[in-house]
């Protein structure tokens, strides 16, 4: 069984509709069976783009839930993310970029970019891989995908001490064997692997903003 998808989300309306009740997905084999709520952090108060040619992941979940932190001013701030996870997955040419507005000394806003896996022989390789996404738009190809699925019925999903995470073990869940996404352009506020692979990297600071898209 396969899907194809494109498009993107709407996360105010999301955030309307969706929290608490946030959309909520089981794992294969890993993730909220092994109570892996992604990022076990406060986010910051940036969020950051990332973009890619391709990504393709095996054990794909996805389920919704709220990245609570501060903001730049250090007040309280709560956002409705989209997690998926995958227990591997390859990355070729990635790139993530965050701006910093307002420093002091003239200097304003600064550009951090970030480039990795420009080989296609030789791409980012990741394991337990989750993501904290605001937005994605992509062409997504999905291999033997589940799309209802409590996530309840596969592990024992909740706010976990030091997360900051909520899922609704009752909520609508979806999970695939394989997913492949092509031509993606993300926002997201936290990202989360076992291990990160890095092959070819690029960082560097650039004045003004200069995002990956």
């Amino acid at each position: 069984m396969s899907s194809q998808v494109r498009g993107g989300t709407r996360w105010k309306r999301f955030a309307l509709v969706m929290v608490p009740s946030v959309v909520a997905t089981a794992a294969v084999g890993v993730g909220l069976a092994q109570g892996a709520l992604a990022a076990s952090f406060s986010v910051s108060g940036q969020s950051f783009k990332v973009s890619t040619d391709k990504l393709v992941g095996e054990d794909f979940v996805q389920y919704g839930s709220v990245a609570v932190g501060k903001d730049l001013k250090g007040n309280d701030a709560a956002h409705p993310v989209a997690v998926s996870g995958f227990s591997k997955a390859t990355i070729t040419n990635m790139c993530q970029s965050v701006v910093t507005p307002d420093l002091p000394f003239g200097l304003g806003s600064v550009s951090l970019q970030l480039k990795a896996g420009t080989d296609p022989k030789k791409p980012v390789e990741a394991t337990n891989l989750y993501l904290d996404v605001a937005q994605l738009d992509a062409d997504a190809y999905f291999e033997n995908i589940d799309i209802g699925v409590a996530a309840g019925s596969v592990g024992k999903p909740g706010i976990q001490s030091g997360t900051e995470k909520a899922v609704n073990p009752n909520g609508f869940a979806q999970r695939a064997k394989k997913a492949t996404l092509s031509n993606v352009e993300q926002t997201a506020w936290a990202t989360t692997a076992g291990t990160f692979k890095l092959s070819n990297l690029s960082l560097k600071l650039h004045k003004g903003v200069k995002e990956c898209f």
